[in-house]
């Protein structure tokens, strides 16, 4: 069975993008061989990565026209990309298909393919996925650095979700990877 992944950089004061929409320049901290190495061996294991719409506009923006990351940008244009949203009239990044409803219905089916499917950045929507317990897996990057503001990556929510740690990677350059499984679904 594959599991949906939540895989995101996050600020150590738990921001994922700064003050500004797509305010990423933090990320470059911990860019490097290690990270990207990581980038491509989970692409490489992935079924389908999975978007809300701003982070699938985002992305299709960013990585159709990307240079000098040739290896993943190979693999983020060529991936099955799903892009959840009730608002987008269409998807036209390359392998990519709109999913309207049935959010349940539509990660069951990801789910038995076996292979597990990634959700890069979409705040919001892994705030829906989060709340139906539909993340099987969190791997967070912790950046080491305090942004004092922005866009959190975790959304308020009445309940508590605890999760079990499965394990940790420190870089050289000082991020830290962290790999928790979600104990709803294990």
């Amino acid at each position: 069975m594959g599991k949906i992944v939540m895989w995101n950089l996050m600020t150590l004061d738990g921001y994922f993008e700064g003050t500004k929409k797509w305010d990423l320049d933090f990320h470059n901290i911990v860019w490097g061989d290690e990270l990207e190495q990581l980038s491509i061996e989970q692409l490489s294991q992935c079924n389908s990565l999975v978007f809300g719409r701003v982070t699938y506009e985002g992305m299709a923006a960013y990585w159709t026209t990307a240079t000098g990351e040739v290896k993943v940008a190979d693999f983020m244009n060529k991936i099955p990309k799903i892009v959840f949203s009730k608002t987008l009239n269409k998807a036209d990044w390359n392998n990519t298909r709109l999913v309207k409803d049935n959010i349940e219905e539509e990660v069951a089916k990801l789910k038995q393919s076996g292979k597990d499917s990634y959700i890069f950045g979409s705040a919001d929507f892994s705030a829906t996925l989060m709340k139906l317990g539909l993340i099987d897996e969190y791997r967070i990057c912790v950046v080491p650095v305090i942004l004092g503001g922005g866009t959190p990556l975790f959304k308020a929510n009445p309940e508590q979700l605890k999760l079990q740690l499965l394990n940790t990677q420190v870089l050289k350059n000082g991020g830290v990877i962290l790999r928790y499984a979600s104990n709803a679904n294990n």
